[in-house]
């Protein structure tokens, strides 16, 4: 038996006027998704527990069946393990940003958390003349991918109050600035920030060619290593995982997937969406299971771009399911999941914690078949809620049909 999981990060959404009362997902050509939910099973799943906050991280989590409630500590340690980066028990991980801060009748607003997608071999110039500049013994700066990166605190504050830099797009960052025990020592530290990088090489060349520049660094998603059980063990499964982004690579390696990486894929729009499809079926050759992230449509939801999440979402659609479904042939039975992680609404421009549609099919046609298409009110229309959203991989897995079954009644 092969499973497959193909999530489209932050692709649910609301309703949206201009698109004459439809979701992006209702909006975009998804023959495939729509497939999948038609001749399958199609419902909602409920991936942020009451009192967490709507990220990528609690939602992937609970997605390949962790209870956050349980093991979840943070984001930044979570990319540490997807950067080979070993925390000791007192060391603290803090996701590091690379920002656009803008000033605006004396205010100063978070103008872009990406710093205008930066390169990532812009940010690792800069992050390493941080590392140069501020790092010391016990305070390490580390480059990642594009405006993702990572600093290690050992001994450093853990519980400090922070901000995702994407919640506040747009907005004066005053009130969102570091708080509670310890914050001094956070707020301090990007206030050195900056004046490493007024002035530095890359901003300004970004400015000359008419580029935002990463003139701070946002620190938030701090924690400590996590304890997982690895899925793997837990099913007996060899598994892999394909994503451009650190944050899913570290759950992945955290679960005991191996990492799949692939050239072009960058977690924006730009992404090697071909590769990554093709990178899944080589990898079911000899696995059992495999998890294909796209970061794309979540990309555009931040950035308020309808246009653009509808062309990620037929992106994803075509190029990365539709592939991957037709490739499925060659395997014999299998089950496949597609789904969106959290929405991240036009009209928001950050996550949010309703839940998401997914969908199943199985070839051993232990299918509800809804005859419906891909999209948030389909899968409210089902009447399947799975809450708390953890225990839908184990289904998955296990028995599918009792399963959904179970929590269509």
């Amino acid at each position: 038996m092969k499973y497959v999981v193909l999530l489209g990060d932050g692709m649910a959404d609301y309703p949206i006027d201009g698109l004459s009362g439809k979701t992006p997902l209702e909006a975009a050509k998804t023959p495939n998704m729509d497939r999948i939910a038609g001749e399958g099973t199609v419902g909602l799943i409920d991936t942020v527990p009451r009192g967490f906050p709507p990220g990528s991280d609690v939602a992937n989590l609970s997605v390949l069946g962790y209870d956050p409630k349980v093991c979840y500590s943070g984001r930044g340690p979570l990319e540490a393990a997807s950067m080979g980066i070993r925390l000791e028990p007192e060391d603290v991980a803090y996701r590091c940003n690379l920002v656009y801060l803008r000033k605006d009748n004396g205010a100063t607003v978070m103008d872009d958390y990406s710093a205008g997608h930066i390169t990532s071999e812009e940010a690792r110039e800069i992050i390493t003349d941080l590392e140069s500049r501020l790092g010391r013994d016990g305070l390490h700066f580390y480059p990642g991918v594009s405006y993702r990166h990572l600093l290690v605190w050992r001994g450093g504050p853990a519980a400090v109050e922070t901000t995702p830099p994407h919640d506040i797009t747009g907005r004066d960052i005053r009130d969102h600035l570091p708080a509670g025990i310890g914050y001094e020592e956070v707020m301090k530290l990007m206030e050195e920030s900056r004046a490493v990088l007024e002035g530095h090489r890359v901003n300004m060349e970004r400015l000359s060619a008419g580029r935002k520049p990463a003139n701070s660094v946002w620190l938030w998603g701090q924690g400590r290593s996590p304890a997982m059980e690895p899925l793997t063990e837990k099913y007996g499964l060899r598994a892999a995982m394909v994503s451009a982004v650190d944050l899913l690579k570290g759950i992945g390696i955290c679960a005991g997937f191996d990492i799949l990486n692939v050239p072009g894929a960058t977690g924006y729009i730009d992404t090697n969406y071909a590769g990554k499809a093709q990178s899944a079926l080589r990898a079911l050759r000899d696995r059992d299971l495999v998890f294909v992230h796209v970061e794309a449509p979540d990309e555009m939801g931040h950035a308020g771009n309808v246009e653009g999440k509808i062309r990620t979402i037929e992106d994803f659609d075509e190029k990365v399911v539709g592939v991957v479904l037709a490739g499925m042939e060659e395997f014999g039975d299998f089950r496949i999941m597609v789904l969106s992680d959290h929405p991240t609404p036009i009209s928001r421009r950050t996550h949010m914690d309703d839940p998401s549609p997914f969908a199943v099919y199985s070839s051993l046609g232990e299918n509800l078949g809804h005859g419906e298409s891909f999209s948030e009110r389909a899968a409210e229309k089902s009447g399947i809620l799975v809450t708390p959203g953890h225990r839908l991989m184990d289904g998955f897995i296990r028995d599918w049909r009792a399963f959904i079954e179970k929590e269509s009644r």
